[in-house]
């Protein structure tokens, strides 16, 4: 006469994480297919790289999985993820703003950064839109960000929850962006 193990709690515990990890890892399996190609391009166009938009993809996918496992999957995983690769991208460009003044202090000398054209400044720039990117190199990366975003069809609000401020400082940081971008692309536009 044979008795049915008993499954001790640590075994029944263990086997819910798995299983809790594992449809985790479906859900971001499924928006990676879904949405990693729209992000990168997003990331691209926010820091001008494709090499450092990569890193970031990757860590905002990272961070999902961790959200994810721990039972807090967002409820629109597309605007998380795009809050998420501007807040890192946000975050690098202050980072390498602070560490070129640190540098600049210490040398007493400017320095430059210097990154290989991404393929969509390749194709902007056979369209006539170097000057486009160039305004947009010029831009703050919080108001770079919040430009982008806008662009991408977010609102208000989801864009002064992704950059950190009020809805009312972010369509004012709109608003003088947009001038400000317009009023450079004139001048350009003028000078040829």
């Amino acid at each position: 006469m044979g008795v049915d193990p008993v499954t001790s709690p640590l075994e029944a515990v263990d086997a819910a994480g798995t299983r809790r990890a594992s449809l985790a890892d479906e859900v971001v399996v499924s928006a990676w297919a879904e949405h990693h190609a729209e992000i990168y391009a997003f990331l691209v166009r926010s820091t001008r790289d494709p090499g450092v938009a990569e890193d970031l993809l990757q860590e905002a996918f990272a961070r999902l999985t961790r959200e994810a496992r721990a039972n807090r999957t967002p409820d629109n995983i597309r605007a998380w993820l795009y809050r998420v690769g501007a807040n890192l991208a946000v975050s690098r460009g202050r980072r390498i703003s602070t560490a070129l003044r640190g540098v600049v202090r210490l040398g007493g000398t400017t320095v430059q950064a210097t990154t290989a054209p991404s393929p969509e400044a390749a194709f902007l720039g056979r369209e006539g839109r170097d000057d486009l990117l160039g305004a947009l190199a010029d831009l703050h990366p919080d108001a770079r960000a919040a430009l982008l975003l806008s662009a991408e069809g977010f609102s208000g609000a989801e864009i002064a929850t992704a950059i950190g401020r009020s809805e009312l400082a972010t369509r004012t940081l709109l608003c003088r962006t947009r001038v400000r971008v317009r009023a450079k692309l004139e001048h350009t536009e003028a000078a040829r």
